[in-house]
């Protein structure tokens, strides 16, 4: 596919590659497509240069395979939002209004309206244009007489430069089953007639018969039938839309209660810790306090010598003070005799004979304090 045409405009495109490989799939699945750039004018005046496809789509209606003119803009943000799609008839052609298409060319599908950017693709957007499209042609052949331009100029609308394209396929001149009268399809449940009065005879010609005539109320009716379903559409869509908003609303709200149940436990948590904090700082202060007072009477006390400082009340406990420190002692003589072994300051012979004393004398000192305690009644 030559794409030197758009190569320029692609470039402002947000998924240039994506788009390209989207345009290269579709112009190969469909031949009579074509991908070239023109400016796009929307509802509100301004203007676009933007990339379409135009070209006719095969429509199978009633076991006959019609060509359809079409034309597909694709956004400068493609795929995340969904093409505009119109219907471009021929000089010899009239739209037929439908829940599909509208008086003014432009398509509506349940797949452009569920416009997904993730799965959402052109080739499958025009394999549901064939779909609706063989269920309700968007399109019939208007009476040689009778000319109109060759689609709708509303603002909407893309305004070509110059004459209407010469699509490569032909259709034919009256591409579906006619009725008793010549030249029109047969009412369908959505919009019953597809232009207002397209049967203008000059003098002298075709009159139909007067019960196939169609009337002022037809025309009323068709028009009351096309606004009807515009505006349940329209509705149906803004309901979508406000729904969708609201899930939103209710999601938050749901995130923001639960954020809220979350915050007051930790809340709760931390008023907790704050009045235990108050209690252990109270605490610290006594405790400080009293560490302060009994600083202060120490200051004022003379120094005492801690051998008078340690005094027994009877003879029994003096006995049982003296062999506890003297077990003491002998316990760091054996411990000091170990070193001086590792050391080599004393040979074996000697660690052995003095450790065996010293052992000797701690447990004698030990039963010794046994004994005592238990005199004393006091814990073994």
């Amino acid at each position: 596919m030559d794409d030197a045409k758009y190569r320029g405009c692609l470039v402002h495109y947000k998924y240039a590659d994506l788009t390209k490989r989207e345009l290269y799939n579709v112009v190969q699945c469909w031949k009579s497509l074509s991908a070239s750039t023109d400016k796009f004018i929307f509802n509100d005046g301004s203007c676009k240069d933007l990339i379409n496809l135009e070209g006719t789509i095969p429509v199978i209606y009633k076991s006959v395979t019609y060509n359809i003119p079409v034309c597909i803009w694709l956004m400068d943000t493609h795929p995340d939002n969904a093409p505009l799609c119109f219907v471009k008839p021929t000089s010899d052609m009239s739209i037929k209004v439908s829940k599909y298409v509208d008086n003014n060319g432009k398509i509506y599908l349940p797949f452009l309206h569920n416009w997904n950017g993730k799965n959402s693709n052109l080739i499958s957007l025009v394999r549901n244009m064939i779909t609706a499209f063989g269920e309700l042609p968007p399109v019939y052949s208007k009476p040689q007489m009778q000319k109109q331009p060759p689609y709708p100029t509303t603002s909407f609308m893309p305004q070509p430069g110059g004459t209407v394209p010469n699509f490569n396929l032909p259709y034919p001149t009256q591409p579906y089953p006619q009725p008793s009268i010549p030249n029109f399809y047969p009412p369908n449940p959505y919009q019953p007639y597809a232009a207002a009065n397209p049967f203008q005879y000059p003098p002298g010609g075709y009159q139909p018969q007067s019960q196939n005539t169609i009337t002022e109320e037809h025309i009323r009716a068709s028009l009351y039938s096309a606004v009807e379903d515009k505006l349940r559409r329209r509705m149906h869509e803004q309901f979508l839309q406000n729904q969708a908003e609201l899930d939103t609303l209710r999601r938050t709200q749901q995130e923001l209660t639960e954020g809220r149940v979350q915050l007051d436990d930790i809340l709760g948590r931390l008023e907790k810790e704050k009045v235990e904090l108050d209690k252990n700082i109270t605490i610290l202060k006594d405790k400080e306090q009293e560490l302060e007072n009994s600083i202060e009477k120490l200051s004022e006390q003379e120094s005492i010598d801690p051998d008078d400082a340690v005094t027994t009340t009877t003879p029994l406990y003096n006995q049982l003070f003296n062999a506890f420190a003297e077990e003491a002692t002998t316990e760091d003589a054996i411990y000091y005799m170990g070193e001086a072994l590792r050391a080599g300051v004393i040979d074996l012979d000697a660690f052995l004979k003095q450790v065996r004393a010293l052992s000797r004398k701690q447990f004698a000192l030990r039963a010794l304090m046994q004994k005592c305690r238990q005199k004393a009644g006091l814990a073994c």
